[in-house]
C-alpha cells in the first residue's frame, strides 16, 4: 500500500477516500503516494477557516510573520537536497533543476519576509486646514493561489510568500499531476505560528475543486499561472464576483541571434533558453531567429550540441535531461513533432520517443529547421523539449518576427553590439527581455510578468507584488 497524503484545511490534516495516485515520470512503477481530493463541502470548509483567520493573520505583528516566513525559508533551504530529489521525482526535471528550485523557493520566503519589515506607510497634507492624510496598505483577504506543474514549489511559493508576508489567508490548489511538492511545503507550512486556516491546502481537479473556488464570492483575489484558455475563464468567473485577478499564462518567446553574435554564446543561450526543464517553461525560447549569414553556422553548432544530451531517469547521475511530465504531455509533444514536419518543417533532430532501462515519458530534444513564423509550431506554445530556427534577412526582419506573436512574456538576443541592443531593449514587445542570455531564468527580486496574452493583472515577485497581495487605504483625521 502508498503512503496517504491528506488535505490541510482549518490547521488540520484530513484523509479522504477519494485519492489520486502519483508515480514518478521517471518509472510509471514508482508509486510516490496515494493524494486526497477535495470534494466540494472540504473546499467549502477551507473557504470559512481561511475568512475567519484573515482577520487576526491581517493584524498580526510584523515581526510574527516575519519569523514565520524566515522559518519556513531556513527550512526549504536546509532540505533542499531531499525536497528536491522528491520534486524531481515526481515532475521529472532532473536532480540538479529540482535541488535548484527548491532552494530558490526558500530564497523567496527570506525575499518576503525581509519585505515585511518594509512596510512602511505614507502621509499627506490635505487641501483642507488642519487635516492629517495618512495611506496604508493592508491585506486584500483571502487569496486562492492555483499553481502549474512544471515548477511544482517556486511557482506557487513566488505567490504564497508575498500572500503570507502582507497578512493574507491562503487557498492553495497545485495542478492535481504534482501533489507531493505541494504537501510537503504546505508540511512545512503547518507547523509555524499561523492562526488555524490561514493556510489551506485543497488537492484536486481544475474541473471541480478550481471551478468551485474562482466562482465563489468568500475569496478577495486569486493568482494563477497556467493555460491561456484556463486564465480567461479564470478571468470570467472573477469578474463576476468582482474579485481581483492575477494571471500568467502563455507564452511564444524567441531568441535572435544577430549578425555579429558570439556563436558560443548563442548556442548555450539556446540550448539552456529552449531545453532546460525539458523546455516545460513558459520562459522556453522555442522560436530562434537566426540572421541568414550565421544560419549554417549556428545550426551545425547546435546540432551537435544535441547530440550530446544524455536523456535519462531524472535521479540518474550525469543526465541532462529528464523524461517529459507525463503520457499526456509525451502524445502532444509527439504531436507537434508530426504537426512540424505536415506543414513543411525540416526536422533536422530529434523528436523521437526513447527507450529506456525504466518506463517512463522520454523523448530526443528535437530541432525544425526550414520554419516560418505562420506554422502552427511557431505560432502556439509547445511546452517541450523542441525548438524552431527561423532564418531572418537581418535584425529588422528577426525584430518583426519576434514581435509577431500574441504572446509577450520574456524575449531575448545575442549580439555583440551596444547600439542593437539598446535598440531591442526598446522595441520588443515583451515583459522581460534578455540580452546575451537565455530566455529562460528570472530573479527573485524584481518583477516577472508579460504583455499581451501572456499575463493579466499586476506583475509579480519583488516589491510589485504587493500591488497585488494589498489593498490601499487611505485614512483622513482632524485633531
Amino acid at each position: 500500500m502508498a503512503d496517504q497524503y491528506g488535505l490541510f484545511i482549518d490547521g488540520k490534516w484530513i484523509n479522504t477516500s477519494d485519492t489520486v495516485t502519483n508515480r514518478s515520470p521517471s518509472d510509471v512503477n514508482d508509486v510516490i503516494g496515494e493524494y486526497a481530493q477535495a470534494n466540494a463541502d472540504q473546499v467549502s470548509m477551507a473557504l470559512e477557516a481561511a475568512s475567519r483567520a484573515v482577520a487576526e493573520w491581517g493584524v498580526s505583528p510584523m515581526e510574527s510573520r516575519y519569523q514565520v516566513l524566515m522559518a519556513i525559508g531556513n527550512e526549504l533551504i536546509e532540505r533542499s537536497g531531499e525536497l528536491g530529489e522528491l520534486l524531481a521525482r515526481e515532475e521529472g526535471k532532473t536532480r540538479a533543476e529540482g535541488v535548484g528550485e527548491v532552494y530558490r523557493s526558500g530564497q523567496f520566503f527570506h525575499y518576503f519576509a525581509a519585505e515585511v519589515h518594509r512596510q512602511i506607510d505614507d502621509r499627506a497634507d490635505s487641501v483642507r486646514p488642519g487635516i492629517e492624510i495618512e495611506t496604508r496598505r493592508e491585506a486584500v483577504g483571502v487569496v486562492a493561489i492555483i499553481s502549474p506543474w512544471n515548477f511544482p514549489m517556486a511557482t506557487a511559493v513566488w505567490k504564497i510568500a508575498p500572500a503570507l508576508a502582507f497578512g493574507n489567508a491562503v487557498i492553495f490548489k497545485p495542478a492535481n499531476l504534482v501533489p507531493a511538492s505541494a504537501w510537503a511545503l504546505t508540511e512545512i507550512i503547518s507547523r509555524q505560528a499561523l492562526p488555524d486556516g490561514a493556510f489551506n491546502l485543497l488537492m484536486g481537479g481544475g474541473s471541480s475543486v478550481g471551478d468551485q473556488i474562482i466562482h465563489s464570492d468568500q475569496i478577495h483575489a486569486v493568482s494563477f499561472t497556467g493555460s491561456l484558455p484556463v486564465g480567461k475563464q479564470v478571468a470570467a468567473a472573477t469578474a463576476a464576483n468582482l474579485v481581483k485577478c492575477q494571471l500568467e499564462m502563455g507564452s511564444k518567446n524567441a531568441l535572435i541571434v544577430a549578425a555579429d553574435a558570439d556563436l558560443e554564446v548563442a548556442v548555450n543561450a539556446a540550448f539552456v533558453g529552449a531545453y532546460s526543464g525539458t523546455g516545460q517553461k513558459c520562459t522556453a525560447s522555442s522560436r530562434l531567429i537566426v540572421d541568414e549569414s550565421v544560419h549554417d553556422a549556428f545550426v551545425e553548432k547546435l546540432q551537435a550540441k544535441l547530440a550530446a544530451v544524455k536523456v535519462g531517469h531524472a535521479l540518474e547521475e550525469g543526465v541532462d535531461m529528464g523524461p517529459v511530465a507525463s503520457e499526456v504531455q509525451l502524445a502532444e509533444n509527439l504531436a507537434w513533432i508530426e504537426r512540424g514536419q505536415k506543414d513543411g518543417a525540416t526536422l533536422l533532430c530529434g523528436g523521437e520517443p526513447l527507450e529506456m532501462p525504466t518506463p517512463g515519458y522520454y523523448m530526443s530534444p528535437a530541432l525544425f529547421i526550414d520554419t516560418d513564423n505562420d506554422m502552427a509550431i511557431n505560432r502556439e506554445e509547445l511546452f517541450a523539449p523542441i525548438a524552431c530556427v527561423i532564418r531572418a534577412k537581418d535584425y529588422e526582419h528577426a525584430l518583426s518576427i519576434l514581435n509577431d506573436t500574441n504572446f509577450g512574456l520574456t524575449a531575448g538576443i545575442v549580439t555583440q553590439s551596444l547600439a542593437t541592443a539598446s535598440d531591442f531593449k526598446k522595441r520588443a514587445v515583451s515583459g522581460c527581455v534578455m540580452v546575451n542570455l537565455p530566455t529562460a531564468g528570472t530573479d527573485y527580486h524584481v518583477p516577472f510578468g508579460g504583455r499581451k496574452d501572456s499575463s493579466f493583472g499586476p506583475r509579480e515577485q519583488g516589491q510589485y507584488a504587493r500591488e497585488f497581495y494589498t489593498t490601499v487605504k487611505t485614512t483622513y483625521l482632524q485633531a
